[in-house]
């Protein structure tokens, strides 16, 4: 109590206030520093695309782009599970450090390559291997980090989501000033330094040591056998990606292809571009929803946005004009946001810690496998239908996908997780150094 206080004793006490306690604050030191990691590592990350697409297009033609995309997703799947088993072992914010390290060597010297010419075909395959082996070792620990870091995880990951979304409007647009200006070197170099600045910010990050370990030394075999058992324990993360390898293979992988050469063919190339920006757009709200809104049951709530997605693929199915496309781009971008901010946050808080990230890396390889094998199906796919009757084929998955969540009574049921205690949120620890 201060000196002004004590000698004014006729002041009434202030009034007790009423409703529920204040939030734990957000925006601390540990936070901060992840949040920048994330946002301009997705910021590059966003431009690769267009690189890929352009520069890499532009010298050894669409093939060439696919086999340069695909040895980067392949290389990824193949080693997740492996980079959930070290980010349990040697902390997730170690491994992802090395992670964003090696990402900065092999966008350096694929920019080194550009500025000097044409680079050789083998070495983009490679560089793409490298950097797909890197992503591995780094994704596992971004979803394990977050309960590290934030008191929060549902608004941790919503706001995560929203800078996810604003790389993505942001980035591809950057990345084609820039290859129309200068070269595609340029968009290499910025990429690494958008590693390089997420790597030291990751590694600034500090958090209270701890007994426990996630690692607990053991074979390798053994503990991508514990990861498997932890998954296959909850029906309900089980089910989900089940459900959403379906919708990988039928919705999510075919959507980009078909939908790019369908709204370009009816509209215009700027349609298409014009379409994106809008979903990007729609994934900002989505974000921002899930900021607000926090439901008992997250996965049903979820379930209501996976049934708002379908009008996406619906609306470029049906040739509808640009402004109803554009709405459903909004609405889709929206519902798969908040669907994911409520899928990572249930896998967050309803986990183990010393597990999450074997448990993190088995469903994304789930979630992923499903996507590229949509991808690579879209084009032998048209030989047997026209693609307009393949997305009403993959709007009609959709819907069934949500119907498949809600029948399912371990996702239909699953309960929102209660906030941890404050105390609980800086006992946690990244390794066993505690970094």
């Amino acid at each position: 109590m201060t000196t002004s206080q004590t000698h004014a004793p006729s002041l009434p006490p202030a009034p007790a206030t009423a409703g529920p306690p204040a939030r734990p604050p957000l925006w601390d030191r540990s936070f901060t520093l992840y949040f920048v990691a994330r946002a301009v590592s997705l910021f590059g990350d966003a431009m690769m695309p267009v690189a890929a697409a352009l520069a890499v297009g532009a010298l050894y033609g669409v093939s060439g782009v696919g086999f340069v995309l695909g040895t980067w997703t392949g290389t990824f799947v193949l080693l997740v599970l492996f980079g959930g088993v070290l980010a349990d072992r040697f902390g997730a914010r170690r491994m992802m450090v090395v992670a964003d390290l090696v990402r900065v060597l092999t966008q350096a010297v694929l920019a080194v390559a550009f500025f000097a010419g044409p680079p050789p075909f083998w070495l983009l395959v490679a560089m793409a291997a490298l950097a797909g082996a890197a992503v591995a070792m780094f994704l596992p620990g971004a979803n394990g980090m977050v309960p590290l870091v934030a008191r929060e995880p549902q608004r941790a990951n919503a706001t995560l989501k929203v800078a996810d979304a604003l790389a993505h409007l942001l980035g591809p647009a950057l990345a084609g000033v820039l290859l129309a200006l200068t070269s595609a070197g340029t968009v290499y170099a910025i990429d690494a330094g958008t590693f390089l600045l997420s790597a030291l910010c990751l590694a600034l990050i500090r958090l209270a040591p701890t007994g426990a370990s996630g690692g607990t030394g053991g074979s390798l075999r053994r503990d991508l056998r514990q990861g498997w058992q932890e998954f296959r324990a909850r029906t309900w993360m089980w089910s989900v990606i089940l459900i959403w390898m379906g919708c990988g293979i039928l919705v999510f992988g075919p959507l980009v292809p078909l939908g790019a050469a369908l709204i370009g063919e009816r509209l215009g190339p700027d349609a298409y571009g014009l379409a994106v920006s809008f979903l990007g757009a729609g994934t900002v709200l989505g974000g921002l929803l899930a900021l607000r809104v926090r439901p008992a049951r997250p996965l049903a709530a979820g379930a209501v946005a996976v049934a708002v997605y379908t009008l996406l693929p619906l609306s470029v199915a049906l040739g509808t004009g640009l402004p109803v496309l554009l709405a459903g781009h909004v609405l889709g971008g929206a519902a798969v946001a908040f669907w994911s901010v409520m899928w990572a946050t249930s896998v967050q808080t309803h986990t183990p810690p010393a597990v999450l990230n074997r448990v993190t890396a088995y469903e994304l390889a789930g979630s992923v496998s499903g996507i590229a094998v949509g991808q690579m199906l879209a084009g032998p796919a048209t030989a047997l239908a026209a693609p307009e009757h393949l997305l009403l084929v993959s709007a009609g998955a959709c819907l069934a996908g949500c119907v498949a969540l809600f029948a399912t009574p371990a996702i239909r049921t699953l309960r929102r997780a209660a906030v941890p205690a404050e105390d609980d949120g800086d006992s946690r620890a990244d390794g066993p150094d505690g970094k």
